[in-house]
């Protein structure tokens, strides 16, 4: 089993990366496949709603690195997204990411289907919500199943590393991860 976390993040071991990394570290521990994606340094390009991704399984331009990490998000068997909060919403590379993708799973249907997702936002003080919603959005209109914690999947923080002071949104990372890997044994228990 492998899993994929894309780091939507200007910054690539800022907050969001420490929270995707503990839940990260909890897969590991049960054997599970890891995979961390930085968008930091690149930019994933808008939608262009061409509808020309039909049959093809991923979108058909290749100026960024949106193809190779879509095909990673098919051939996983569970994928996080993880963003900071940028005015009330996740980060503008991970909303172009999850357009583009959100087209090229309508175009090619059940391309996503029964995989796990989960969402993991680092925020200052607001706009958490909104962002945990956008990602949510993604996994449920592409049919997978969405894991939960004990709370919703945040973490609080200003400056690179203030999240381990979050120590309750620290443990529901590591919650987070037990959760992503006790429903993939169980997808594959049933086979």
């Amino acid at each position: 089993m492998k899993v994929v976390a894309i780091n939507g993040s200007s910054r690539k071991n800022g907050n969001t990366a420490i929270a995707l990394n503990t839940v990260l570290e909890e897969l590991k521990k049960e054997g599970i496949e890891t995979e961390m994606i930085q968008l930091a340094g690149n930019t994933i390009n808008p939608c262009k709603a061409c509808f020309t991704c039909g049959g093809k399984n991923n979108c058909s331009f290749n100026n960024d690195m949106f193809a190779e990490i879509f095909e990673k998000m098919v051939n996983s068997d569970g994928i996080i997204l993880g963003s900071p909060v940028y005015s009330a919403d996740v980060s503008s590379n991970m909303k172009a990411l999850i357009d583009r993708g959100a087209v090229v799973a309508d175009m090619n249907p059940q391309i996503l289907k029964h995989k796990v997702g989960a969402s993991v936002v680092a925020c200052r003080r607001g706009g958490a919500l909104n962002a945990v919603d956008t990602l949510n959005h993604f996994f449920l209109n592409h049919e997978m199943f969405v894991v939960g914690s004990i709370y919703w999947n945040m973490v609080y923080g200003r400056m690179p590393g203030d999240v381990k002071n979050d120590e309750e949104g620290m443990e529901n990372m590591k919650n987070l991860g037990e959760n992503i890997a006790y429903l993939l044994n169980k997808l594959k228990e049933r086979g």
